[in-house]
């Protein structure tokens, strides 16, 4: 029986969080470069892979892996909570290690094994002035002036929360592609909408900026338990159930923790054809 040729072309891993999908390049196996255009064609889900986010895993200076993610449309993100969780957890599998620290735009962030499938990561501290998050102009962050009361927080990427009557009622593609593009936010917005279940329980759906409706959202999950706390809705530890599943939120005095099961689904390699037609 003749052997198949090795593999050729850039190898890519398939990874999600609750559903919040992603595409993971580790520039450690490979020399290629990640741009635009490239996270554009592989977002197609008829004509490339597909992804909510791209994420390119490089070797950390100060820390054990550095992290740069892409939105669909090709525009940088500065945070993206699931994927780490994803990569943290392939990472700590490969290595043995129970516990990483992982460099993104959003700063340091240490990622720990929690046991029973679950990865939690320690976003760090929400930001909460206007120019932090950012906001076009000094406003009550926890009373944005935009209809329907929504609060603003900065995890690392800027997130605009509604507290609802019925999350499930809300048109989430109309109400969240009008909301990313509010002139409050000079750089765009996350949108959230969610209603209280319990004191330690919220149910919320997620569009992102920059890919749209999606299952879950790692910095969004953050975000919306920081301001469900603020609110005096919840308390400072709650579940958040998104469309995926559920994910735990903590923020404690050291950041806000996020924990949640994470899958690997698939490992594959761009064809040299497929990538050469890029333009």
């Amino acid at each position: 029986m003749s052997q198949m040729p090795p593999p050729s072309g850039l190898p890519f891993v398939k990874m999600h969080g609750l559903g919040n999908d992603f595409v993971v390049i580790d520039a450690r196996a490979t020399d290629a470069a990640v741009t635009p255009a490239l996270a554009r064609a592989l977002a197609d889900r008829h004509r490339g892979v597909g992804f909510d986010q791209l994420a390119l895993v490089e070797t950390g200076d100060d820390s054990d892996l550095r992290l740069t993610f892409w939105n669909a449309d090709g525009s940088l993100s500065s945070a993206c909570g699931n994927a780490t969780r994803c990569i943290a957890a392939r990472e700590m599998a490969r290595t043995g290690k129970s516990t990483l620290t992982l460099r993104t735009e959003r700063g340091l962030l240490q990622a720990r094994d929690a046991g029973g499938g679950l990865t939690s990561v320690n976003m760090g501290q929400p930001v909460l002035d206007w120019q932090g998050v950012p906001l076009a102009r000094d406003v009550d962050l926890l009373h944005l002036p935009i209809p329907g009361d929504p609060v603003a927080t900065g995890m690392g990427n800027p997130h605009c929360s509604f507290f609802v009557a019925d999350a499930e009622a809300v048109d989430l593609a109309a109400r969240g592609a009008e909301m990313e593009h509010h002139p409050l936010f000079p750089e765009r917005t996350n949108v959230q909408f969610a209603h209280v279940i319990g004191p330690d329980h919220l149910r919320m759906r997620v569009w992102e900026r920059g890919t749209g409706i999606t299952l879950a959202s790692g910095s969004s999950s953050c975000a919306v338990g920081v301001a469900a706390a603020r609110r005096g809705l919840t308390g400072r530890k709650v579940r958040i159930t998104l469309d995926g599943g559920d994910i735990l939120i903590d923020w404690r005095d050291d950041g806000v923790w996020m924990t949640g099961p994470t899958a690997l689904v698939f490992e594959g390699y761009l064809s040299p054809d497929w990538l050469a037609a890029i333009p």
